[in-house]
């Protein structure tokens, strides 16, 4: 398999934490965002939305969307599994999953960030206060959802990693490359924690990639 992403790209992230989480053998191809390199014509035949990640797929499918990848490995390679047993289960690990990858990180990823400081005019401040506004709405609720649930265990769910942990970890390593304050999220901050002392999440962390040299 081939993987087209970022060092820094959460997204790319997510895929590449779910790759080592199933133990799969992958090639990185680096899309050097702050170059542009999204937008070239090859790249864009790809993916014409011009994002990564994209997943190239042992038998030369072409996958894009990180949750629409993620959830392909889990189908295709479903051990270990990323998703619970029971239906109600899995219905929770997406919630949490699309709570962080749907509601938070579109409004803070970097061509949102770029068109308010280059097109909208927003000043460097107030850009960053935007994007602490949106983590902190999205992290309060999460904080919630974990603390308030008996389904919450060492992960987002039960003593596993699930798809939801995927999506938290590099949301958290974006909160805190951006210096956002999460003292107010104790269990977010436990279960980060907890992910990064395996080796699969430890792999994937963006200082660890080829392109992030």
């Amino acid at each position: 398999m081939k993987l087209y992403g970022y060092f820094h790209s959460s997204a790319a992230y997510r895929v590449r934490i779910a790759l080592n989480l199933k133990a799969l053998t992958y090639e990185q191809v680096p899309v050097n965002l702050l170059k542009g390199e999204e937008r070239n014509p090859i790249f864009r035949q790809l993916n014409p939305q011009s994002l990564v990640p994209v997943l190239i797929t042992a038998d030369g499918q072409v996958l894009t969307q990180s949750l629409a990848i993620c959830e392909y490995l889990e189908e295709v390679y479903p051990l270990p599994p990323l998703l619970p047993a029971e239906a109600s289960g899995r219905a929770r690990v997406r919630a949490l999953a699309q709570l962080v990858a749907c509601e938070i990180h579109p409004l803070n990823n970097l061509r949102v960030l770029k068109y308010l400081k280059r097109v909208l005019g927003v000043e460097e401040e107030a850009k960053w206060s935007w994007y602490r506004h949106w983590i902190a709405e999205g992290f309060s609720a999460l904080e919630s959802l974990l603390t308030d649930s008996p389904d919450t265990g060492r992960f987002c769910h039960g003593d596993a990693p699930t798809l939801a942990d995927v999506c938290l970890l590099p949301q958290v390593f974006n909160a805190e490359r951006f210096q956002c304050d999460l003292s107010r999220y104790p269990t977010i901050r436990r279960i980060a924690d907890a992910c990064a002392e395996l080796p699969a999440f430890a792999k994937a962390h963006p200082a660890g990639q080829p392109d992030a040299a």
